[in-house]
């Protein structure tokens, strides 16, 4: 969700056409492909990233702030795995996309939360940090 944040701070302002939108992100920015910025636009409208209205994408920057919070303590979470266990991180995001199979929907940060504890690992330091 960076991509959203520095897009905002190519043009100065939070309201895009999509067109408009893909364009910074492709061409200006060059962060990414078309359909990798149209797949990210589909993310954030699912997730309330981003807001339709009038043909004008809206980004809600409190919500992408939150949004990349979380993102920082997962991976925060995933790296601390990683590092206890000795293993590489991406070795670590496969076993909990495994291990997250058993509990279906629940948010990835309590999944990581709960596979380090089922490793072993002492997870106190994130426990304050999670929201339920």
């Amino acid at each position: 969700m960076k991509e959203l944040k520095n897009a905002i701070l190519y043009k100065g302002s939070n309201e895009f056409t999509k067109q408009e939108l893909i364009g910074i992100l492709v061409v200006r920015l060059r962060l990414m492909g078309v359909k990798e910025a149209k797949e990210l636009i589909e993310n954030a409208l699912e997730k309330g990233i981003i807001e339709e209205k009038d043909g004008k994408l809206i980004i809600n920057e409190e919500v992408l702030e939150k949004e990349e919070r979380e993102e920082d303590l997962f991976g925060k979470m995933v790296a601390y795995i990683a590092r206890k266990l000795g293993w590489s991180e991406f070795e670590v995001l496969e076993d909990i996309k495994k291990f997250s199979e058993r509990y279906g929907n629940l948010d990835k940060k309590i999944v990581a939360y709960l596979y380090g504890i089922d490793k072993g690992i002492d997870m106190s330091k994130f426990k304050d940090k999670l929201e339920v």
